[in-house]
Order: C-alpha cells, then sequence, then structure tokens
C-alpha cells in the first residue's frame, strides 16, 4: 500500500522555487461575471445585477443551467443599443430597473452591481450607481459593485473582486477583541461545516467565514484577525483584508488529506493548539480521506499530466495529484501565480516541474501535444479539440464548480481525475 506523504513537514518559503515560464500571448478565459454561479448560492439573501448585454444573459442561464422563470438570484440589465449610442440616461435606466427589482423582490439585503465589457465601454460608472442607490434604499438594503469583464481577468476573478467589494464594509472588531480566526472564500455550506467542526474540536471558536451566508451576519475585522484563505485566486481580498490590519496564515490550501492537514495545522499553530489536540480533532476524518484516495491511486499512479493555465487552481491541485496519488506532472500552467499565497504549495512540488503564468495558447498546444499526457486539464474552448487529437482531458471550471476542499472531500476530488480516464479506457474496449 502507498500512503501519502501526510507527516510531511511543509518546508520553509526560501527553498528554491522551479523556475517559472512566462506566457504573453492569446488568451481562452471564461470572464468574472461566471463566478456569480457559486456567489449567489452562497451569500443567500444577496442578488447579482449585471449591467451587461444580452451575451452576457445568455452566458449566465446557460452557465448555470437555469431558466430565467426560475428566479435565481441573479439577473442581466441589458444594455440596448439607445444606451451605447447614448441616447438614453443609463444610469436612470439603472435606478428604476434597480427599484422594481427590490419592489418584486422583498427578502434581497444587499444587492450587487456588476459590471461587465459593455458596462465598461460606455464607462457606466457604478461605483457611483452604489453609492446613490445604497443611500436611497438604506437600511434595508446595501448596494455594492464591482467588476466582472472578462477583460485582462480570469473566471475566478469575479469572486476575488466580489470579496474585495465586500471588504471595506465589514464591522471593526470591537476594541480589546481576543484573536479570531476568519476563513476566506467561497465554500459549498456542508464544507464549511466541516471545517467549523474540525476547527471547533481544537478549541477555536472565535470563528466566522468570509462570504456569511447572510448578509447581516458579515464578520468583523480588524488587527486581531487571522485569516485562512481557502482559495488561491484571491490576492485582491488578502490585500483588502491586511489593509483593515487582519494577518494572514500561511499554509498550503486544504485539498487532499495532506493539504487540508496542514492547513488545519496552520491554524492550530497560531492559536496554541497542543499536538494531542490537534492530532485527536482531524485523526478519524484524515484516516477516512487516506482511505478513500486507495481507489483512484491505482487508477492514476504513474499516469502524465499537463495544466493549461484557466482557473488558478493548478498549483496546489498538481500538488495534491503529485504527492497524494503519484502522478507525474507535465506542466504546470496557471493564469497568474501569487508567489506568496502560494509557496506553501510549489515547496512540495516535485524537483524540475515546469511551471508557466499567463497564457500563449499556440505555444502550450503545441507543448502539450508533443508530451502527449494522459490527462489534459483545459476549459471548455479547448476540450472538444484536444479530444479529437486523441487526448483525454478534464474541464478546469468543474474543480471550481464541485465542492473539492477538506478531508471528506479529498476522495471526490481524486475521482475527478480517474473517472474521464476509466471512461477512455471503457470506450477503448
Amino acid at each position: 500500500m502507498n500512503a501519502p506523504l501526510l507527516a510531511t513537514p511543509v518546508p520553509a518559503s526560501g527553498c528554491a522555487a522551479p523556475p517559472v515560464l512566462r506566457e504573453r500571448g492569446q488568451r481562452e478565459v471564461f470572464c468574472g461575471l461566471t463566478g456569480i454561479m457559486w456567489l449567489h448560492r452562497k451569500i443567500q439573501d444577496a442578488f447579482f445585477l449585471i449591467v451587461g448585454s444580452r451575451t452576457c444573459a445568455h452566458l449566465m442561464q446557460s452557465a448555470a443551467g437555469v431558466m430565467i422563470f426560475a428566479e435565481p438570484r441573479f439577473a442581466t440589465a441589458i444594455i440596448e443599443e439607445k444606451d451605447l449610442a447614448g441616447l438614453a440616461d443609463a444610469n436612470a435606466e439603472l435606478d428604476a430597473v434597480v427599484e422594481r427589482l427590490l419592489a418584486r423582490r422583498p427578502e434581497i439585503r444587499m444587492l450587487f452591481l456588476v459590471g461587465s465589457c459593455p458596462s465598461e465601454v460606455i464607462k457606466l460608472d457604478l461605483s457611483r450607481a452604489a453609492l446613490r442607490l445604497g443611500q436611497r434604499f438604506a437600511p434595508q438594503v446595501r448596494v455594492l459593485n464591482y467588476s466582472g469583464s472578462g477583460i485582462e481577468t480570469t473566471f475566478t476573478q469575479g469572486e476575488d473582486a466580489c470579496l474585495t467589494a465586500l471588504v471595506p464594509t465589514l464591522p471593526a472588531e470591537p476594541a480589546g477583541a481576543e484573536a479570531s480566526l476568519l476563513v476566506v472564500g467561497v465554500l459549498a455550506d456542508a464544507v464549511e461545516d466541516q471545517f467549523r467542526r474540525l476547527l471547533g474540536a481544537m478549541g477555536i471558536t472565535s470563528l466566522a467565514f468570509l462570504p456569511a451566508r447572510r448578509a447581516a451576519d458579515m464578520p468583523a475585522v480588524g488587527p486581531n484577525t487571522r485569516y485562512l484563505l481557502v482559495q488561491p485566486f484571491l490576492g485582491e481580498t488578502a490585500r483588502a483584508l491586511e489593509n483593515r490590519g487582519a494577518t494572514r496564515l500561511a499554509a498550503p490550501f486544504p485539498l487532499g488529506a495532506e493539504g487540508t492537514a496542514a492547513w488545519l495545522r496552520a491554524a492550530a499553530e497560531a492559536f496554541g493548539v497542543a499536538d494531542a489536540v490537534f492530532n485527536a480533532a482531524i485523526a478519524a476524518p484524515r484516516e477516512r480521506a487516506v482511505k478513500a484516495l486507495h481507489h483512484s491511486r491505482a487508477a492514476l499512479r504513474g499516469r502524465r499530466i499537463f495544466f493549461f493555465p484557466d482557473s488558478q487552481l493548478e498549483i496546489p491541485i498538481a500538488r495534491f495529484l503529485a504527492r497524494e496519488l503519484e502522478m507525474e506532472l507535465v506542466e504546470v500552467g496557471t493564469p497568474y501565480l501569487h508567489k506568496e499565497h502560494l509557496a506553501a504549495d510549489i515547496a512540495l512540488l516535485p524537483a524540475g516541474v515546469q511551471l508557466s503564468e499567463g497564457q500563449d495558447v499556440d505555444r502550450q498546444l503545441d507543448r502539450c501535444l508533443a508530451a502527449a499526457p494522459d490527462i489534459t486539464v483545459c476549459g471548455l474552448g479547448l476540450a472538444n479539440p484536444l479530444e479529437a487529437k486523441g487526448l483525454t482531458t478534464k474541464w478546469a471550471i468543474e474543480l471550481v464548480f464541485t465542492p473539492i476542499q477538506g478531508f471528506e472531500q479529498a476522495g471526490d476530488l481524486a475521482e475527478l481525475f480517474a473517472r474521464p480516464l476509466n471512461r477512455r479506457a471503457a470506450l477503448e474496449v
């Protein structure tokens, strides 16, 4: 039996980092509007109003898999030709749309005005609109804004932009408050509950999550706040929290048994949790995670994998696949590489692994086809052409829509990579 390396200490960030290939060329990504798919499910009394085109509306309806008559907590205020031509007052029209929306949906307590490529093209200032509408509908509804534009962004940056807009509005922690832990990033409710139980079992009870499930429950933040990131694409959110006085706890991201144990240990060390208490709290779920990986390890051991840059989850997932499932990393591409936030994960990558930052699709396609990996992680636009070339692919966006953090999800994360290989093997019989 080849058990994952759970007891290996996380190397110091001063360890030599692998070389990074910088790519600056044609890009293939979704825009940040896609983040609304998981954000609107998390904040249960928030509404996301995209100020955009019919293309934005079609993207959201298609990505969400719901029809508009289902009345999800997002919609698009359509910018028409008269708005683009300057023949109508876009601000007045937006005010009217918001007034009708809030009258129809009185349960809304937080409204996000989400910018798009069209709204930025016509220079519609949504920050002023949010201020104006916030004053009009306060205190019942808090109105914020952020940009989900696809210009020079990746789809996961929509969450970062949303949480960055939220941080300045968080209440200040009381003077003399005890140290508290803030877990930052959208998690499925079941995963949040798991982390809450694990951290509570260690005695860390001054605990909050950002974003909270309801607008009124958003956490306080201040100099006594210690925070852990659950996603590697929250660079601007982290900066905003640190501007409020919070301190980041360095740790690998909580993917797989090893990563989750190291992530929880960072919290335990910061709050003075005894080793015996920590080990007792995580023993059972960690053992379940280890057992859950056995099945997929047999299918993935020795398989070669290539990551196109897409979600910014690539490096933590590559670390998990290499160390816990014994896969071989051909190339690990990521749209943006935040060296400080990813230092612990990078230090755990195999020696000599090729990292790349940014996109040059043609060059990356050439390298991928030449390497002929067993599985390729890529965006939807590249998957079918690569499958036609005989390669097995995994959609990167599936790794964001699926709950993958924590001990209980380790087996599910492994299965996401084993399933395409098993499917191809079945088709070849």
